[in-house]
């Protein structure tokens, strides 16, 4: 059999191990550890996030870990698996598959391990955030990086950065969305994505170009590393195959940490708004994620319905995340193999 000419890595954010306290707080300490995700000096980030930070969030993330549980294990993780199959299984053998995440297990260390020394004539990375953010994707490649600059050897690497107005990520979504429309109307619809602090988007391309005014919601070349016009390109396309009305939909931003401004308008506060001009239905989308998790399945699919119907609110819908979705893989595999040697 011939041997695998190009190794493949998809890499996500990562999970516990368990949902014990113990091991979120050791993946929180991890996670918030990361210079590019909490960017303060390295002592007040190792007493924050060691001696607050962790310790305190640790048990009431543990809950919602414990509630977003299956019996095969974390969703993300159990998602992340099965998509490097179906992946490997789309390209064939000329192509050997590999999923990693960026905190806790299975490492990039480990999983590039078993990659080195193989005769690969290239690798492609393809962190899963469809938006660039240099806390998320600049972080797992900087991480790749790190780890292969130590070998002898070094493939052809070929790191994907962003893929949000891919049209197979797009039309996916799409597809996932219309199955929800077509069985009831709502009143309203939102795109929640993961937020940041508003200083991580005024140190990206747009640092020069805006202060986060109405530029930041329209993509263009001067601000194309910026995830807030990221975001708002990504709704654009979404709103376009789902024939949404530009009233009938917000963008908004979740899951802000700490008293820093972060960028806005914020999803807690968009419902409480939608709720106080009478919207009874809504249904959401997160397209910052490519696999349920917490921040999809709890955050959204729980806490914030549960905001929305304390408001007012009579009915609120999550629409899930790509997960294992077989355009998603086919996504996948066509960002492959344009990114692939012409001899793979």
């Amino acid at each position: 059999m011939a041997k695998p000419k190009t190794a493949v890595l998809i890499i996500n954010l990562g999970t516990p191990d368990s949902p014990s306290v113990a091991d979120v707080r050791k993946y929180l300490r991890e996670f918030l550890m990361d210079a590019r995700v909490i960017d303060i000096p390295f002592w007040r980030r190792f007493l924050l996030i060691n001696f607050v930070i962790a310790p305190f969030r640790a048990p009431e993330s543990a809950k919602g870990y414990h509630e977003l549980w299956t019996s095969q294990g974390s969703p993300l993780k159990v998602y992340g698996m099965e998509l490097e199959g179906l992946l490997q299984q789309a390209l064939g053998a000329d192509f050997q598959v590999k999923l990693a995440m960026r905190y806790q297990s299975p490492s990039i260390r480990s999983v590039l391990s078993h990659f080195k020394g193989k005769g690969f004539k290239q690798l492609i990375v393809i962190p899963l955030y469809p938006q660039y953010a240099s806390s998320s994707s600049g972080s797992t490649m900087e991480e790749v990086m790190n780890v292969i600059k130590g070998w002898e050897v070094i493939p052809e690497i070929r790191l994907i950065s962003q893929f949000f107005d891919h049209p197979l990520f797009i039309k996916s979504l799409v597809e996932i969305g219309k199955k929800y429309m077509v069985q009831e109307r709502y009143d309203h619809y939102l795109f929640s994505y993961h937020g940041l602090p508003e200083h991580h988007i005024l140190k990206s391309s747009c640092e020069h170009y805006c202060r986060l005014g109405d530029c930041c919601s329209v993509y263009n070349n001067k601000n194309q590393y910026c995830y807030r016009a990221q975001c708002f390109e990504t709704t654009r396309l979404l709103v376009n195959g789902l024939g949404i009305k530009k009233e009938d939909y917000t963008v908004c931003f979740q899951s802000r940490l700490g008293k820093t401004p972060w960028i806005k308008p914020y999803t807690d506060e968009i419902i409480k708004q939608l709720v106080g001009r009478g919207t009874k239905k809504v249904l959401t989308f997160s397209p910052a994620f490519v696999a349920d998790c917490l921040e999809t399945t709890i955050e959204i699919g729980v806490e914030y319905k549960k905001l929305f119907l304390e408001h007012g609110g009579e009915r609120w819908q999550l629409v899930e995340s790509l997960n294992v979705n077989p355009l998603w893989v086919e996504c996948l595999k066509q960002m492959v193999k344009q990114n692939c040697h012409p001899e793979a």
